[in-house]
């Protein structure tokens, strides 16, 4: 005759099964490592865009010191050129330096815009890319978003399932002792979540194993009620 007390703890086991699948299925979620996956992908972005923007920002820099330069040579060529035709130097010497001058100036204007022409070619892809990042990283925020959404709401569904898990787990349990449910937890523990085994066909079906003669006919003489367990794996049996 069945034992109400061990069909209860097989009961409760099966609830405690249950809550293990669950809490495994709410840590490996696979909107959660997509999550991951991304939230990784975000961060090569960041870096990414920081050593685009750090190319950018040299170029930047090159391209306003060389229109500074340009600048300061357009104004020392106006006041070359405005001394050389203004008539007030006569001196065919004096006139001669300043006419050098200015081509001299004129010289160095355009290998700085040429030198300026290439630096703002070289920015291009440099800004390409970095638009590009931008738009990726835009995708990838959107992304976790939507994913920590879903996350959060599968949450929501399995912490529901847990909860009445939990309710039923309890009332199943209301009837045993705390000393044979710490036995049993404890086995649990050491037994890869089985802690509770009937027995069937002379055979455990926690490990699977035959129980020999011997021992099965001392667990089958044994009073009702009484707590047996399998020597070989150590689990609570239920006949």
């Amino acid at each position: 005759m069945p034992d109400p007390l061990l069909e209860a703890l097989l009961e409760v086991q099966a609830h405690d099964l249950v809550v293990d699948q669950l809490r495994h299925r709410r840590e490996s979620l696979a909107e959660r490592r997509s999550l991951r996956e991304v939230t990784d992908e975000i961060r090569r972005a960041d870096q990414q865009l920081a050593a685009v923007g750090a190319r950018a920002h040299e170029l930047e820099r090159a391209q306003r010191r060389l229109e500074d330069e340009v600048t300061t040579l357009g104004a020392k060529r106006s006041d070359s050129e405005r001394r050389l035709y203004g008539g007030g130097v006569q001196a065919p010497r004096e006139l001669q330096a300043l006419s050098q001058e200015v081509e001299a100036l004129a010289r160095r204007t355009r290998a700085l815009e040429d030198e300026l022409l290439e630096l703002m070619e070289a920015a291009e892809p440099v800004a390409a890319e970095a638009a590009a990042l931008e738009a990726r990283r835009s995708e990838l925020d959107a992304e976790a978003v939507r994913l920590a959404v879903v996350v959060s709401e599968r949450e929501a569904e399995i912490d529901g399932l847990l909860a009445a898990e939990a309710a039923a787990r309890a009332e199943a349990s209301a009837g045993i002792s705390s000393e044979l449910l710490a036995t049993y937890e404890q086995l649990r523990r050491r037994l890869d979540g089985v802690g509770v085994a009937r027995l069937e066909g002379g055979r455990c079906t926690g490990c699977h194993l035959a129980l020999p003669a011997v021992e099965l006919d001392a667990v089958r003489r044994a009073p009702p009620g009484t707590i047996v367990r399998h020597e070989e794996c150590g689990r609570i049996l239920v006949r």
